[in-house]
């Protein structure tokens, strides 16, 4: 019997992603000046304002405030009538030095030259558990509906760059999409499509008592037409064939469900720091072990756990172990090595071996210690401000040269790998060691 499952992503104009851009900004830069910066970072973003609060352990003095207006500035909040501006919201900093006690636990001051002695005198920042999830549903080993909510959105975000279509469109914008589901836990086809999107108040009304009824419904009818002939279209272009069939004439759209939506972004709700980790991983799929990720440098291992696991995941499945793999892992706040290793493939697997077995393999191929981890996928570089709208899994990865404090004196520039998570390097060795010659999709 068919069933349908759910997923949604929302807009690098959200206030909760604008909260996150910013947040993750600030990682970035200070990562950028001194790579051995501690940082916890959280934004609250409100009508008009900006809080940053956190702690912060580095070398590195940067402006937070410039930082903050610039990233406020690229995601597209520029105009006045929006209440909330780059130029003109106000930026209140609360940063504060890292507490001596955790510090003490994460670095105990060790500085050895070997890889070993490092890798065993960092400990975890935190306590805690984090997943990571794979499926070969889609080319990005990410969920469908995850992958197409984003896709929409992205797009949407491209319309409203180039300004020649729906010029109506503001930054904030939210996307949600139901795939019905076979037996066997294949696509039949999109049950459903919901998108909203901030618009400007683009028709004046008339004269008369039901003037501005009259005028908010063509708004509403005209923005429903553009998303169906413009955005739809584009995104479907964007796909493989086997998903463009999945768009069928049955497929149900609800466009601006509520009516107009005018007043968005950080006027129309407040956001915050990691407010959106479902959107963040994998759309409800898999499991989450509850940490966010934007604010917090790679010691803390709510992320770069995530990130290994994620890692784990993806390769498994890209090596044909199993067609879906959910990974855990766990640590106890200032020890190295993790509490447990958990493997589960979901009745899956390719190889004849339990998930348990398959878990004894995967720690022998991957050190999860945090300082192995921050070595191995490069996370003390400053890679994490592209991580912060549209998902952090299922991404390109690609090496791209970032520009921190552009034309200024302190100018710098930095070439980085993005993603590093998502790449199948551990492949060839996965294959080896659990004997396969090829991968299985």
């Amino acid at each position: 019997m068919s069933y349908l499952f759910t997923s949604e992503s929302v807009s690098e104009g959200h206030p909760d992603k604008v909260a996150d851009q910013i947040s993750d900004a600030l990682i970035d830069y200070f990562l950028a000046y001194d790579p051995g910066s501690k940082v916890a970072c959280e934004t609250l973003v409100t009508t008009g304002q900006v809080v940053l609060a956190g702690e912060v352990k580095s070398k590195a003095y940067l402006d937070v405030q410039e930082i903050a207006r610039e990233v406020i500035r690229k995601i597209g909040y520029t105009k006045s009538e929006y209440m909330f501006e780059a130029n003109s919201c106000g930026v209140l900093s609360a940063i504060h030095e890292q507490s001596a006690d955790i510090n003490r636990g994460v670095d105990r001051k060790a500085r050895q030259a070997s890889f070993e002695a490092r890798a065993n005198a960092q400990g975890a920042g935190d306590q805690g558990m984090m997943f990571g999830y794979a499926t070969n549903e889609t080319d990005a080993y990410i969920p469908l509906p995850l992958m197409l909510a984003h896709r929409l959105l992205l797009e949407l975000a491209k319309i409203r760059r180039e300004h020649r279509q729906m010029t109506y469109l503001r930054p904030d914008a939210k996307s949600q999409v139901t795939i019905e589901y076979d037996d066997d836990r294949k696509p039949l086809r999109i049950d459903a499509i919901v998108l909203s999107t901030q618009h400007d108040d683009f028709i004046q009304p008339g004269r008369g008592p039901r003037a501005q009824e009259v005028a908010d419904s063509k708004m509403i009818d005209r923005i429903r037409e553009d998303i169906l002939n413009i955005l739809i279209p584009r995104v479907r272009r964007t796909l493989p064939p086997e998903l463009r069939k999945l768009f069928r004439n049955d497929t149900k759209y609800h466009i601006n469900p509520t009516g107009k939506f005018v007043i968005g972004g950080p006027h129309g709700d407040t956001g915050l720091t990691g407010r959106k980790i479902i959107v963040d991983t994998y759309g409800g799929s898999g499991a989450h072990g509850g940490g966010a990720f934007s604010g917090k440098d790679p010691s803390k291992v709510d992320r770069s756990g995530a990130y290994a696991t994620r890692h784990i995941a993806r390769n498994l499945v890209a090596a044909g172990v199993c067609d879906e793999v959910l990974v855990q892992v766990s640590y106890a706040i200032g020890i190295a090595k993790p509490c447990s290793i958990y493997v589960n493939t979901f009745g899956t697997s390719k190889v004849k071996l339990s998930d348990s077995a398959i878990a004894r393999k995967i720690e022998k191929l991957f050190d999860m210690r945090p300082y192995a981890i921050e070595q191995r996928l490069k996370l003390r570089a400053p890679i994490y401000f592209e991580t912060a709208a549209y998902g952090h899994m299922g991404r390109q990865p690609m090496t791209v040269t970032k520009v921190f404090n552009q034309g200024k004196e302190n100018e710098k520039t930095v070439k980085v790998e993005l993603f590093t998570w998502e790449k199948e390097d551990y492949v060839p060795a996965i294959r080896k060691a659990f004997g396969l010659s090829k991968a299985s999709r």
